[in-house]
């Protein structure tokens, strides 16, 4: 039977996201003879009068669009459509809006690629208005439950670990201490694992608390020890000494975590002497072609995506797990957060490599 299933991409972009564009267009219309919808700007797209939204063609989907980063769809990470800002500066539920317009374009299933933030938004419309809604994880945070990876995760690792290899050598060549503020927004997952295959001498992650006299410490034991430069990475959610998270106004309202490497950045080489340089990384991490992997588990998940609509099941997560893809309820998918495991193999490794962690 023939089918029309809509997908949009919601949230923060990332790389890898073209590319499950691409497969869930390829297959669906090649294995079942369905039309794909593609709705513009997430939610957004939904509740603009007329609809945003147009048909996606296989013709279209040529190689290109495995190596191009963002969404040709558009997305938005605010606008909550059940507390919708209004000019006036009240909120207003909106929903029954965007589902109207969801009716609007006659559909039969609904691919959202999204995090937890956006899931938990899909799913409370999806219930609201009966829409069979099947979900594929995309967050370079890496903090959805339940998957292994999410799309995007692999190259924003790729891009702090490119980073660290061109800050190594000018911080030799002048004897300074880097500091790379990375993103991550309550999860380490990048720091971490960037911060090892980069060669980092301290990392600082949410997940972990830590102390700037363990941080001061390790700097001043490398240059006991004849070494000259050091790298620190630093995760943009790790909070002050005092508590409290530095973050950035935006035009339009809402804030960002940024800051917190300015800050530690001063306040390192207020306590060991070191001349220290500053670098946040910022959306450079978002963006840009996606790595290999990114490129396969996109299109893993968009391939399985269809699928699972395919067998008449809705209310469900594709995800990557011992090296295949399984699916499963949404609901634990959202409900699962994935921080960075402080006992787990990972953080292991870096303390067995003698990078501080802040804590010692």
């Amino acid at each position: 039977m023939s089918k029309r299933i809509g997908i949009l991409t919601s949230g923060g972009d990332c790389a890898g996201l073209n590319a499950v564009i691409r497969a869930v267009t390829l297959h669906a219309t090649a294995s079942f003879g369905w039309t794909v919808i593609g709705i513009e700007k997430g939610t957004a797209g939904l509740m603009a009068r007329p609809v945003q939204a147009r048909a996606l063609d296989p013709k279209q989907f040529d190689g290109l669009f495995l190596r191009r980063g963002g969404t040709i769809l558009g997305t938005t990470n605010k606008g909550d459509p059940f507390a919708f800002p209004m000019p006036d500066g009240s909120v207003l539920d909106r929903s029954e809006e965007v589902i109207e317009g969801w009716r609007t374009l006659g559909l039969d299933a609904l691919i959202g690629i999204g995090g937890d933030g956006s899931f938990a938004i899909l799913r409370r419309l999806a219930n609201q208005g009966g829409i069979e809604l099947v979900g594929v994880p995309k967050t370079i945070d890496n903090d959805i439950g339940i998957t292994e990876n999410s799309v995007g995760y692999t190259t924003a690792v790729a891009a702090v670990t490119d980073a660290l290899d061109h800050l190594q050598p000018t911080a030799a060549s002048h004897d300074r201490v880097m500091v790379l503020e990375v993103m991550g927004r309550d999860a380490g997952h990048i720091a971490l694992n960037a911060g090892i295959a980069g060669g980092a001498d301290v990392i600082l992650i949410p997940e972990i608390p830590y102390r700037l006299e363990a941080v001061a410490q390790k700097i001043l034991d490398l240059k006991r020890n004849g070494r000259n430069f050091a790298l620190i990475v630093v995760a943009e959610a790790v909070k002050m000494t005092d508590g409290a998270a530095v973050t950035r106004e935006h035009v339009g309202g809402g804030a960002t975590y940024g800051g917190v490497g300015h800050w530690l950045g001063a306040k390192v080489s207020e306590m060991t002497g070191a001349e220290t340089r500053v670098t946040v990384l910022g959306h450079i991490q978002r963006g840009g072609t996606p790595t290999p992997y990114d490129r396969f588990l996109a299109t893993s998940l968009g391939v399985a995506a269809v699928d699972v609509i395919a067998e008449g099941r809705s209310d469900r997560m594709v995800a990557w797990s011992n090296r295949r893809v399984i699916d499963v309820p949404l609901a634990d998918a959202i409900a699962h957060y994935h921080a960075v495991d402080v006992t787990g193999p990972v953080v292991h490794t870096a303390r067995a490599l003698g990078i501080c962690l802040g804590d010692i």
